[in-house]
């Protein structure tokens, strides 16, 4: 409701009330993951509840650093929501560890979380700068215009975010790619290739590519730029949902 707001008249006071509180609230998780770590002596990434609650930290963080930069707090249309449901249904779900396997303290598995998580953050504020831009666009085509969004930055800034995500966000997720497959070739044999989980990740990886690709080669912008990271943030979440029935990343019960 504060992102809509935000981008809407009269914000100010909200803003100067929710930023400092979702910066309290990212404390206070933070806390929260590190002591669930600290006292079930695993990785956070062993239960699906505590993977979307750090997933969704990751993504506050990504955030604050766009704020930092730009200040805007406009890509919170998208990042809000996406952050409040995963913490929800990872706070809803949650139950106490039951035990995970050796292989998941390896510093190549820490390694491929980590940097899987950043590139995922970094795709979910591309996404919410391409949605921000096609609705930029619309608005200033309109005569009448789209009244709610009167405090959206220009098109070149919006287009400038979603790009230096991409930027920021593909070197982290084709690392997280390469650790996993270190992992993956070790536990599996070259048939962790066939997994729903890898393809979809793979698939995930190649529309980044192409998403930078057609930037660097057709300077794509704008629309056709938005399509391709609405499509990679789709691509994403089914990628993500794998995670409930795949061979291979299997969670403890959670």
């Amino acid at each position: 409701m504060y992102a809509l707001v935000a981008v809407s008249r009269g914000h100010e006071l909200l803003r100067k009330i929710a930023l400092p509180a979702m910066s309290l609230g990212m404390v206070f998780q933070f806390v929260a993951l590190a002591e669930e770590g600290l006292l079930s002596n695993q990785l956070l990434t062993a239960s699906i509840r505590n993977s979307e609650s750090l997933l969704a930290f990751v993504v506050m963080v990504a955030f604050m650093l766009v704020y930092a930069f730009y200040r805007t707090v406009s890509p919170g249309i998208v990042a809000f929501p996406i952050v409040f449901l995963l913490t929800f249904v990872s706070a809803l779900g949650q139950q106490p560890f039951l035990g995970t396997s050796d292989g998941l303290r390896t510093g190549w598995l820490l390694a491929h979380i980590g940097l899987i998580f950043t590139g995922y953050a970094a795709l979910f504020l591309s996404f919410g700068a391409s949605l921000l831009y096609l609705l930029q666009e619309r608005a200033l085509k309109s005569k009448n215009g789209i009244r709610i969004l009167t405090n959206l930055p220009s098109l070149g800034t919006i287009d400038e975010i979603g790009y230096r995500s991409l930027l920021l966000g593909f070197p982290f997720m084709t690392l997280g790619l390469i650790a996993g497959s270190v992992v993956a070739q070790a536990k599996f044999g070259p048939g962790y290739f066939l997994d729903s989980k890898v393809l979809l990740s793979i698939l995930m990886w190649a529309v980044y590519l192409i998403m930078l690709y057609t930037r660097w080669s057709a300077g794509w912008r704008g629309r056709r730029a938005a399509y391709l990271a609405t499509a990679a943030f789709v691509v994403a979440i089914f990628a993500w949902a794998a995670n409930f029935f795949s061979g291979m990343h299997r969670f403890v019960q959670s």
